[in-house]
């Protein structure tokens, strides 16, 4: 097995704020930019939506939430009133595919996300929002899918979306301290707002690296597991790779050509301003990034595809 310890010079240049990498359940690489990232709280930001994922999964386990092709109707009925007909067909696999069909721009154009989050029912908002595209047709980023996934589990569950991840993923996990913003009805955000250790990062990566297994126990079922990752519906540029529940789906491939060494398959979750959690099953591998710079020194390198995959690829 290639040595990690190459990486120390890149990643110390690129003055990330973590980079940690666990094989084959081993913590085989580990920087700080200081001490106090050990133990300090950070935005994941949108890696936000792959833990809501899994709460989804595990709702689904316990007979909380039905099936996934489920309409939406079920929890919010107001759509059946809705003057576009097309919305009674949106299911929960749509909302975590980001295949709803709402006429929605993230940021630029439209700005949808900085409208939700001023609006006074963030629900509300999103289901309101028109329709460009048939349910399940097309992948639009929208982190107003996420916000009614966590309405939903509020729904289902019983209890915040916070409560039910302390008792069913962080507790589990030995996750000890976090930070989870909600929006003007308690709702704990969907998309974004959850605050981590990049350690606890690590430790959900390597749950779903196991199938969902954790100290013996089934913490999420391996068939949900193995769903949520696959590579559902193609994404548009500037993204690239395919796109799961709220989990994205890439390859890499040693652009030198070397024979025998096949493409490396992926999945990750990615949050804004450099917050990765990476999961490549073929190497047993969990690779966490975070960082904290403001936009103009954030880093342009794709860390992981161009100075760590090359290295995991000829493992």
């Amino acid at each position: 097995m290639n040595s990690l310890s190459s990486l120390y010079p890149a990643i110390t240049a690129l003055d990330l704020r973590s980079c940690l990498i666990s094989q084959q359940g081993t913590l085989n690489f580990e920087y700080y930019r200081n001490q106090h990232t050990v133990t300090e709280l950070a935005k994941i930001n949108s890696c936000t939506k792959s833990i809501l994922s899994s709460l989804i999964c595990i709702a689904m386990d316990k007979g909380l939430l039905p099936q996934s092709d489920t309409p939406i109707t079920a929890f919010f009925p107001q759509l059946k009133i809705d003057n576009d007909a097309r919305k009674q067909e949106i299911t929960l696999e749509h909302l975590l595919t980001m295949s709803s069909g709402f006429n929605w721009t993230e940021f630029g154009g439209q700005k949808s996300f900085p409208l939700m989050t001023k609006s006074p029912h963030w629900t509300n908002f999103v289901l309101e929002q028109t329709l460009s595209d048939p349910p399940g047709t097309k992948m639009e980023y929208n982190s107003g899918n996420s916000q009614l996934l966590s309405a939903i589990l509020v729904q289902a569950a019983g209890m915040s979306t916070a409560r039910f991840a302390e008792r069913y993923l962080f507790e589990p996990l030995g996750i000890e301290t976090y930070n989870w913003e909600i929006d003007p009805q308690g709702i704990h955000t969907g998309g974004f707002g959850l605050w981590l250790r990049p350690s606890d990062m690590l430790k959900f990566g390597q749950l779903y690296l196991q199938q969902g297994t954790w100290n013996n126990k089934q913490l999420i079922s391996r068939e949900l597991v193995a769903q949520s990752v696959q590579p559902f519906i193609s994404v548009d540029t500037p993204y690239r790779g395919r796109y799961g529940w709220h989990w994205w789906t890439d390859s890499y491939f040693n652009a030198s050509d070397i024979p025998n060494v096949s493409p490396m398959s992926y999945y990750y979750a990615r949050g804004y301003g450099g917050q990765y959690i990476y999961v490549i099953p073929s190497k047993q591998t969990v690779v966490v990034l975070s960082d904290d710079k403001r936009k103009k020194k954030q880093v342009t390198v794709e860390v992981f595809r161009e100075i760590i995959s090359p290295l995991l690829v000829m493992q």
